[in-house]
């Protein structure tokens, strides 16, 4: 595999030509921190007695949620496949450019980690409104429960695999929030920048699968193939309970917002959603034939992934 960063990368990525992002409270007045529409439970019956306050109470808990998600998974998910790839400590041949670039791939993401967090506290202050606590810990514990499943013992090629899931998917928030103009300008820049770089990561992970693919034997391409599905929906499907808990420090009931979230959050609008994100991630998994075989392509059909 060579690398397609050099030399470019030292000019165009985020963390070595743009300026930090800050936010100007005279330029944001009159828009949100984030796209009410992206945010299912705002629209819900249940809340419609809710005041101005609360209601950007429950914005802004939307909007740190998504942003420090975005914080604990490239320190603790993207970057510790991107070192192993690095360190050359996978079973792919890498040129030393391919290494390199990975190693950019780890500034980047830790960039990405870092302004994530910066605009948080920034929005913080602003708004007035602290921030929950975000716990990481079960969506880490879903992805390690996968690989323990269908690859155990084979912990490298699992983090590897749940870095390519998270690369290749598309999300509605990176692909919309540059673009709406009722948001914070400072969160369309950060999350623009983010897209910018995102663009040369999904390329790169994209050739990586398709190369480690062609260096596994038949039996684990079963295996991966298997688990793909798997991890694109530990990647995508949503925690619910910093929803429940967002819901709850606005004043919410337990008993609504029990409600609310059973009516926003079903299965099948759930599993609609990571079909339609991941589907970039479930065409790349077809186009090297890892659901030719039943065993794969049953794991995706359960998880309503695949027509």
């Amino acid at each position: 595999m060579n690398g397609r960063f050099a030399p470019g990368w030292y000019q165009s990525a985020t963390v070595r030509g743009r300026p930090r992002r800050t936010l100007d409270e005279d330029r944001e007045a009159g828009l949100r921190v984030f796209p009410e529409h992206l945010v299912p439970h705002l629209r819900h019956e249940g809340l419609a007695d809710l005041g101005a306050d609360a209601r950007q109470a429950l914005l802004a808990q939307h909007f740190y949620q998504y942003m420090l998600f975005t914080t604990h998974l490239e320190t603790k998910v993207v970057n510790r496949g991107a070192a192993l790839v690095a360190h050359g400590e996978v079973d792919v041949d890498l040129s030393p450019e391919a290494r390199l670039d990975a190693f950019k791939i780890y500034c980047d993401e830790g960039y990405h980690a870092l302004f994530s967090l910066d605009v948080v506290q920034q929005v913080e202050k602003a708004l007035a409104v602290p921030v929950l606590p975000y716990d990481f810990a079960p969506r880490l514990a879903r992805l390690e429960r996968t690989a323990e499943r269908f690859l155990p013992g084979l912990d490298s090629l699992g983090r590897l695999l749940q870095v390519v899931a998270f690369e290749t998917v598309v999300t509605r928030y990176l692909a919309q929030i540059p673009r709406d103009e009722t948001v914070f300008r400072v969160v369309r820049e950060v999350v623009g920048d983010h897209v910018s770089d995102e663009v040369h990561h999904h390329a790169y992970f994209v050739r990586l699968f398709r190369e480690l693919w062609t260096s596994l034997s038949p039996a684990l391409r079963v295996k991966v193939a298997c688990s793909m599905p798997h991890f694109v929906d530990d990647c995508l499907r949503p925690d619910l309970a910093p929803v429940r808990a967002a819901l709850l420090s606005a004043g919410v009931a337990p008993a609504t917002a029990d409600a609310v979230i059973a009516d926003c959050y079903r299965e099948d609008v759930l599993t609609a959603g990571v079909r339609e994100s991941g589907r970039h991630t479930l065409k790349l998994c077809e186009s090297v034939g890892a659901f030719d075989t039943p065993e794969a392509r049953e794991q995706a059909h359960l998880l309503g992934l695949l027509p």
